[in-house]
């Protein structure tokens, strides 16, 4: 079993940033054989991928978070960041962490706000 525990949220301005975190255990879950993923969603809208980053490092942006966005991983530590700049009001949402493909459950997320 994995458990996924997303951090780092919190309100700020639009133009600034906020540093999410995604901690990853489980027995026999090995993080680095894994691609990551960040999702996020919006009240009343679908949860959608934002970024991803595979177990090589390879990365992969929504056009909409491209330029702005970072997302990296420390395998030593089981953990994935989403680094994030220039933030907006339509980037306001819950954000979660999963594997990618999504495979396994998903946790709490972590709201991000950002006001104008």
């Amino acid at each position: 079993q994995v458990q996924l525990v997303e951090s780092g949220g919190g309100l700020v301005q639009a133009g600034g940033s906020l540093r999410l975190s995604c901690a990853a255990s489980g027995s026999t879950f090995r993080f680095s054989l894994n691609a990551m993923g960040w999702y996020r969603q919006a009240p009343g809208k679908l949860r959608e991928l934002v970024a991803t980053i595979s177990s090589s490092g390879r990365t992969f942006y929504t056009g909409s978070v491209k330029g702005r966005f970072t997302i990296s991983r420390d395998n030593a530590k089981n953990t994935g960041f989403l680094q994030m700049n220039s933030l907006r009001p339509e980037d306001t949402a819950v954000y979660y962490c999963n594997t990618d493909p999504v495979w396994t459950a998903w946790g709490q997320g972590t709201q991000v706000t950002v006001s104008s």
